[in-house]
């Protein structure tokens, strides 16, 4: 069971990353599909989990839906006199095409303008991972370019494709 509720979004709720969520981290980072998107390309230990919890470098939540987690996400490269992050956010197989995805960068990125003062958001896809760009698109992100075989997923090169949400372009609604 997740800690307590930081924020709540339409059916799912950011809780902070606890030891005891770990177990559920770790299983999900290595898991094929799951890696494959964010090209995770190193097995990750209980140790490896265990020290990136320990680090401040995440600033993150594990994302619930009716009280089990389902996945994760948050900001990186936080850069505070921009006003600019990256989010970034995966997810259980087993709840994909659920809309948890949709509602948790919806949610987070509400909490990143009003609450973080953000001037925009942005995000990266390989190009192959079209859930993921919808999911970007729902949320009200733009696509603001490509990099051609920016990246090495699954044993050949991939675009990268860069997303991005101005402050001032967001509706406001999640």
């Amino acid at each position: 069971m997740p800690g307590p509720v930081f924020m709540r979004g339409e059916d799912i709720a950011f809780h902070p990353v606890e030891e005891e969520d770990l177990e559920f981290l770790q299983k999900l980072i290595n898991h094929p599909e799951v890696r494959r998107g964010i090209n995770a390309t190193q097995p990750l230990s209980m140790a490896d989990e265990r020290e990136w919890f320990e680090s401040e470098d995440h600033d993150g939540f594990l994302v619930s839906a009716d009280g089990d987690p389902v996945g994760t996400i948050g900001f990186t490269d936080v850069i505070d006199t921009w006003g600019t992050a990256e989010v970034g956010y995966f997810f259980d197989p087993d709840h994909w095409g659920k809309g948890y995805a949709t509602a948790a960068v919806e949610r987070l990125v509400a909490y990143g303008f009003e609450e973080r003062r953000f001037a925009k958001i942005w995000a990266r896809v390989f190009a192959f991972n079209d859930a993921s760009m919808r999911v970007l698109e729902k949320a009200g992100f733009e696509e603001e370019g490509r990099l051609r075989d920016h990246a090495f997923a699954d044993g050949e090169r991939v675009d990268s494709v860069r997303f991005g949400l101005l402050a001032d372009e967001w509706d406001g609604t999640e």
